[in-house]
């Protein structure tokens, strides 16, 4: 099964005006006057309800790949994409979301910046650049517009692009929030409508544990353990994940930044619960499906009928354009905020969209090229998170925690070393792809290790010419 039938009229009919009303609820937020803590993080007036909505949105982005790996694999896909998530988040909020928010400052990069000065802070701010890049959620995003509507995967794209931007640079993170309450909702309701066809349609959970490949109730799902730590490590990422910092610098108090971490990871649960059952029911009554990306649609399109097949859609686009439109927002951000304005001079608190319409453009041209180059939605993550998570964690934890720290001219070479060693490491892998073109990598070790390695041998011994350094100094 390689094509799906086109929607009906209703069905599309239904996703254009979910389109529209995104673009006018983020539009109604159109302000001539841009003063950076409004514009970028509204205020610091975040409150608990749209916190948890607009966080849980925005980290749920990959629905297409939780289709396809649940198809694939079965319940693995928690042990993957869910649990590993969970505990990371649980730290975040435990350890991290409070002192962020006390900070009051605006990103990542201004934290470097404080403990480690102006090169470390830049060296950051590209990689946060990068690591927020919008392009998984693109490619996922065309995909669906291209089933809907029959569009060309290049016009998709645009339009995908379009509808995700035009309103965050008229609205900024105001328009953001609105737009991702809107979608918080829309993505629970189109799961919370499928569901309940597959049972009555299909059969309920004795049919689906009867009509499974006995691996896909095992909790690995087949998969080595060597790949499962691999995306537990990968899940480290939640530490230094631009949307999580954003967002508790713009709530209200630190206590509104912990609370709303912690009820996200409830919410995350119940949608995990939802997504991967209707991919146990994709893979039980789809067994032949040749493409399993298209496990929802072709799922929906099976047991669906008319109105509720467009709400689904509806579901899924909500739950990818969420992501994509804070992190297209959150790349333009990075850009004016901290590439620019420090290339700059640091010059005051000059106004927020002189460079972030500049951002907006060469993050979108960065993601279609990406998605041009790996059109694989679990390949983008997995590139992007092993090459600039390694340069970024200790750096970042080391300002809030009291770790030992590496004299301030060391960490720029630090974050760079352990960054292009995971870089160096992937591009080797693929050089040396085999048959299936899956990457070889060097003895075997996944890129994010030797970059880890890279950056935590860096700190302790840096640490330790610091303390020598004090007790030099202390003993004259």
């Amino acid at each position: 099964m390689t094509d799906l039938p086109p929607l009906s009229p209703v069905d599309r009919s239904l996703i254009v005006v979910y389109l529209l009303a995104m673009v006018a609820i983020g539009m109604a937020y159109f302000r001539r006057d841009r003063e950076s803590e409004d514009y970028f993080l509204a205020g610091r007036q975040l409150s608990l309800g749209a916190f948890v909505a607009t966080l849980v949105s925005t980290w749920y982005g990959g629905i297409l790949a939780v289709g396809e790996m649940g198809w694939l694999s079965g319940l693995s896909v928690v042990a993957i994409y869910a649990v590993p998530y969970y505990v990371s988040a649980l730290v975040f909020a435990l350890w991290l979301a409070p002192k962020i928010r006390a900070a009051a400052l605006y990103t990542i990069p201004d934290k470097v910046a404080e403990a480690y000065g102006r090169p470390a802070a830049l060296i950051a701010a590209v990689f946060t650049w990068l690591l927020a890049s919008p392009a998984p959620y693109v490619l996922m995003q065309g995909t669906l517009l291209q089933l809907a509507f029959g569009l060309s995967m290049p016009v998709a794209l645009l339009v995908g692009l379009i509808m995700s931007t035009i309103y965050v640079y008229a609205g900024g993170f105001r328009a953001d929030v609105r737009v991702n309450v809107a979608q918080f909702v829309l993505m629970f309701l189109g799961f919370a409508i499928v569901l309940p066809y597959c049972v009555t349609r299909l059969g309920g959970l004795g049919w689906l544990a009867h009509s499974l490949p006995p691996g896909h109730l095992t909790w690995h799902g087949g998969n080595k353990w060597q790949y499962l730590l691999a995306w537990w490590f990968i899940a480290l990422w939640t530490l230094v994940e631009p949307s999580f910092h954003q967002r508790c610098y713009a709530a209200k108090t630190p206590a509104t930044a912990q609370r709303g971490v912690l009820i996200s990871i409830l919410c995350w649960m119940v949608f995990d619960a939802m997504t991967c059952t209707t991919a146990l029911y994709a893979r039980a009554a789809l067994p032949d499906l040749v493409k399993p990306v298209m496990a929802f649609p072709a799922l929906g399109q099976k047991v669906l009928p008319p109105v509720m097949l467009g709400l689904f859609y509806v579901g899924m686009l909500a739950t990818v354009m969420s992501t994509t439109v804070s992190y297209t927002f959150m790349s333009g951000m990075t850009f004016s905020r901290d590439v620019v304005w420090r290339l700059r001079g640091e010059r005051g608190d000059e106004p927020s969209d002189r460079w972030t319409i500049i951002g907006l453009l060469l993050t979108s041209v960065i993601a279609v090229t990406m998605v041009v180059v790996w059109p694989s939605v679990k390949d983008l993550w997995y590139n992007f998170g092993t090459t600039f998570i390694p340069g970024l964690l200790l750096p970042v934890l080391s300002t809030y925690w009291r770790l030992p720290r590496p004299p301030r001219a060391w960490v720029p070479f630090l974050m760079v070393g352990a960054g292009g060693t995971s870089l160096a490491w992937l591009l080797v892998g693929m050089a040396h792809a085999g048959p299936d073109h899956f990457p070889v990598m060097p003895f075997g070790l996944e890129p994010m290790y030797p970059g880890l390695l890279v950056s935590v041998v860096g700190f302790v011994l840096g640490a330790m010419v610091d303390r020598r350094r004090g007790e030099s100094h202390a003993t004259r």
